[in-house]
C-alpha cells in the first residue's frame, strides 16, 4: 500500500439534518495534539479548498515559530460551511455545525472567525453550542490558563478609532508586508496607489493602515461593486459606514466617488491590489486585466496557481497569504501565550517587527533562489517543520 505523507491527518464532512447544508472540518497536522485554524461560512465551499487552507494554516504556524518566545507553534486545520452567511437561516446551521464539531473543538482544533463569519458570531454559536471557548483545545498547553484567558478578553475588548483590535491586527500585518516591499523596491509610499477587493475586517483594516501610511487607496470592491476615486477614496468615512459584512453605506460617498462594476478593481489604475475576499478571485483570464506591480494577497488562495505563473511572467509579484494574511492567527497566540499584553500600541509594534522580519526573509530566499515568494514562503515553512517536530512531535 502507498502512504501519501501530504495527505490530511483527518478530513470530515458533515450535513445539516435540517437544511441539508454542508460542512468540512480538515485537520493538516497536529502539534502537541492541537491544531489551528479558523471557520469559514460561504456558498459554494468545498472540502478541497478547506483541505488547502488547513495546510496553509500548518505553514503560518511553522513560520511565526520563535524559539525565544513564548508562543508554541499549533498544527493547521480550517473549518467551512457551504453557506450564504447572509442567509436567514445561516446562523442556527453556524450553532448546529459547531455542536456536531464539539468534540474536536474541546480536543484538538482552535477555531475563530474567518471569511463571512465575525469572531462574535463564533463565539456567541460557541457558547448556545455548549462550548466554553472555540480555542478551548489550547488551554491545557498554557502556564496559567486564568491569566491568558483574561489577557485575551481584555485584547479583545480594545478599540482603536471605534474599531476592535482584533479586526485591526490583520489589517497590519498585510499593510506591513505591502510597505516591506516598497521599501526593498525603493518606491514611496507618497503616490503609490491601491485597490483593495473587499472592506471586511481584514480588508478595512488594510485600507486604514495603508492611507495612514501615506498611500492612496483609490479603489474598494463590496457586494454591491467597486468605488473608485483616483485621487484617493476617503477610507475612515467608508469605514465609518460598513455593516458587519464590509458593504459600504453608498451614501457616504463624496461627488467625486464613482461607483464601478464589482470586478473594476482588477484594472484599476494602482501599483498595488490587495484581495481582501474570497478565494479564487484572480484567475487565468482575469489576470489579464491586473496592471498592477503587486499582489498583497490578504484573503486566503485568492490567485490561482497558474494565474500566479502568468503575472509572474508579466513581472507582477504575488506576496503569499501564507505569510500576508499571517498575523491574525499569530496576534491571538502572542496574546494567549503572554509575549504581549492586551494592549493596541505594543499589538502593533509586535506585528509590525514580526512581519517585517519575515517578509524579508522570504524575500531574501526569493531573491538568492531565483524563486517565487511563495516557494520562497514554502521553503521557509518546510525547514521549520522537521525542528518543530523534533522538539515538540506531531500526530498525522
Amino acid at each position: 500500500m502507498t502512504i501519501d505523507r501530504d495527505a490530511p491527518l483527518m478530513t470530515l464532512a458533515w450535513t445539516d439534518h435540517v437544511t441539508g447544508r454542508r460542512g468540512y472540518l480538515v485537520v493538516d497536522r497536529l502539534v502537541r495534539g492541537v491544531a489551528s485554524g479558523g471557520l469559514r461560512m460561504r456558498p459554494g465551499c468545498t472540502p478541497d479548498e478547506v483541505a488547502g487552507l488547513a495546510r496553509g494554516m500548518t505553514m503560518k504556524e511553522a513560520l511565526h515559530y520563535d524559539p525565544d518566545s513564548r508562543y508554541v507553534p499549533l498544527g493547521g486545520a480550517k473549518g467551512g460551511i457551504d453557506c450564504d452567511p447572509r442567509a436567514p437561516e445561516a446562523y442556527d446551521v453556524l450553532v448546529r455545525y459547531l455542536r456536531a464539531m464539539k468534540p474536536y473543538i474541546e480536543s484538538m482544533w482552535t477555531t475563530g472567525e474567518d471569511l463571512g463569519l465575525t469572531q462574535d458570531l463564533v463565539d456567541r454559536a460557541a457558547a448556545e453550542a455548549g462550548l466554553v471557548s472555540s480555542v478551548q483545545a489550547v488551554y491545557p498547553l498554557l502556564d496559567d490558563e486564568t491569566a491568558a484567558r483574561r489577557r485575551l478578553a481584555d485584547a479583545f475588548a480594545v478599540e482603536v478609532d471605534g474599531i476592535g483590535l482584533d479586526g485591526l491586527v490583520g489589517g497590519c500585518g498585510v499593510a506591513e508586508s505591502v510597505l516591506t516591499a516598497l521599501d526593498r523596491a525603493g518606491v514611496a509610499y507618497a503616490g503609490t496607489r491601491v485597490a483593495v477587493q473587499g472592506f471586511g475586517t481584514m480588508g478595512g483594516a488594510t485600507a486604514r493602515f495603508l492611507a495612514r501610511a501615506g498611500l492612496a487607496v483609490v479603489a474598494v470592491a463590496d457586494v454591491k461593486g467597486t468605488i473608485a476615486n483616483r485621487e484617493g477614496l476617503d477610507v475612515e468615512a467608508l469605514l465609518a459606514t460598513r455593516d458587519v459584512h464590509g458593504t459600504v453605506d453608498r451614501a457616504a460617498l463624496r461627488p467625486a466617488d464613482r461607483e464601478l462594476p464589482g470586478d473594476a478593481w482588477l484594472s484599476a489604475e494602482a501599483e498595488v491590489l490587495v484581495p481582501a475576499a474570497v478565494s479564487y478571485a484572480v484567475d487565468t483570464v482575469n489576470q489579464e486585466r491586473i496592471g498592477a506591480r503587486w499582489i498583497a494577497e490578504a484573503a486566503n488562495m485568492p490567485v490561482l496557481p497558474e494565474a500566479e505563473e502568468l503575472l509572474a511572467a508579466r513581472g507582477v509579484t504575488v506576496l503569499p497569504d501564507v505569510v500576508v494574511n499571517s498575523g491574525t492567527n499569530a496576534w491571538w497566540w502572542w496574546t494567549l501565550f503572554g509575549d504581549i499584553e492586551a494592549d493596541a500600541d505594543e499589538a502593533f509594534a509586535y506585528t509590525r517587527r514580526a512581519m517585517r522580519a519575515l517578509v524579508g526573509r522570504m524575500l531574501d530566499r526569493a531573491e538568492a533562489e531565483g524563486a517565487s515568494p511563495r516557494a520562497a514562503a514554502h521553503a521557509l515553512a518546510a525547514d521549520r517543520l522537521p525542528v518543530i517536530a523534533e522538539r515538540f512531535g506531531w500526530y498525522r
